[in-house]
């Protein structure tokens, strides 16, 4: 079928609206008519080369949501109709890494930036000219249809707006699992954010419902900062260099027992900045992402070292994408996770160029790309 979609055709030129070629489901596939999908920064450094794809023409978009259309040979776990949430980690269950109970990090995910399907290692998408696509993880939430395989949906509450649902498809399970999963928050310990966009947030609210004592929200734009504390943060600061002192008094100097790091870029000189708000023994959590080209890291290693802190990295939050995903969506229903305040602005496909400068300036938390007949 035709449609069209975001296209980024090199690097450092913004995203152009064209007409695509959306292929059939095939075995273990679905066809879906997306709803809403959101504007998270990974999609950005595909603009940057920070995430390097197999090639281009390249179709942003990882996070999103919408209704199932279509079933390809195999598929037992959907129907037509069903509503989902895309997973922008596939989740298959079997391989090694899926029985072992670290399904964020499943086989499937080796394929992620080579726009071939999974299924058969052929393109589903391709240009007005024939030419293939190269989806973003292999989803392409920037246009109002895909075809992806069944390991990459998961099926949610009809009841869940879709500009909600599709924030966990990527968003609220890395922020919210980096604090609870990866960084083990317990009651009572002092967490600090570093960086409070949408990952930051999410993170932000899984410290809190941890039992998170004092949780100090970083980031250098005001109005950030500002509704950090309206999602519970206890303090809020536009650097480690700020707030320093203050969280060194507020913790007896012992400093944080856990630090999540979930700026929009990752840059390997801020590490030991980051660390040195890390209590002896705590984890410093590095959720954000860096250039896949940059290996320069600046690191004490005589401090990490004799105070026993920890460096971890967090892909989606250490998540199992296939239970995660309902759970975080029914603590929105019952009021417990904060999802909805999150959006700051919705838009159309053809604004998206417009969400990632207002993203770029600090203007949202979480855009949120809305579809209507009007993009089909």
């Amino acid at each position: 079928m035709k449609t069209k979609g975001a296209i980024l055709r090199e690097l450092n030129t913004p995203w152009k609206i064209e007409e695509i070629e959306i292929g059939d489901p095939k075995a273990h596939e679905i066809k879906i008519r997306m709803e809403a999908a959101g504007m998270c920064h990974s999609d950005h450094h595909l603009m940057t080369g920070g995430i390097p794809m197999g090639g281009f023409p390249i179709l942003g978009g990882h996070e999103g949501a919408g209704v199932v259309e279509q079933i390809g040979e195999g598929v037992t776990d959907f129907e037509v109709g069903d509503h989902v949430v895309l997973s922008f980690i596939p989740s298959c269950g079997k391989c090694r890494s899926c029985k072992a109970g670290v399904a964020n990090l499943c086989d499937f995910g080796a394929m992620l930036l080579q726009g071939e399907a999974v299924s058969d290692h052929t393109f589903r998408i391709h240009t007005a000219d024939g030419e293939p696509v190269y989806p973003m993880t292999l989803l392409g939430t920037f246009s109002p249809y895909m075809v992806v395989h069944e390991a990459s949906a998961v099926k949610i509450d009809k009841e869940i707006p879709f500009e909600v649902a599709a924030l966990c498809g990527c968003g609220i399970p890395t922020g919210y699992g980096s604090s609870t999963r990866s960084g083990d928050v317990r009651p009572g310990e002092d967490v600090a954010i570093i960086g409070v966009g949408g990952v930051g947030t999410a993170a932000l609210q899984g410290a809190v419902i941890a039992g998170a004592r004092n949780v100090f929200a970083i980031d250098p734009v005001e109005w950030k900062r500002e509704q950090a504390l309206k999602f519970g943060a206890t303090h809020a600061f536009a650097s480690v260099e700020e707030a320093m002192n203050e969280i060194g008094n507020a913790t007896e100097w012992g400093m944080c027992q856990k630090v999540v790091v979930t700026v929009g870029e990752v840059f390997g000189k801020d590490v030991d900045t980051w660390l040195s708000i890390t209590a002896k023994n705590g984890t410093c959590v590095l959720t954000g992402m860096g250039n896949m080209m940059d290996n320069q890291v600046t690191l004490n290693l005589s401090m990490l070292t004799l105070l026993q802190k920890n460096l971890q990295g967090s892909i989606f939050g250490g998540a199992n994408p296939k239970l995660d995903i309902p759970n975080l969506l029914s603590m929105y229903k019952i009021g417990k996770l904060k999802i909805e305040e999150m959006i700051t602005r919705q838009y159309s496909l053809d604004q998206i160029n417009e969400g990632y400068q207002d993203m770029l300036d600090g203007r949202n938390i979480r855009g949120v790309i809305r579809y209507t007949d009007a993009d089909r």
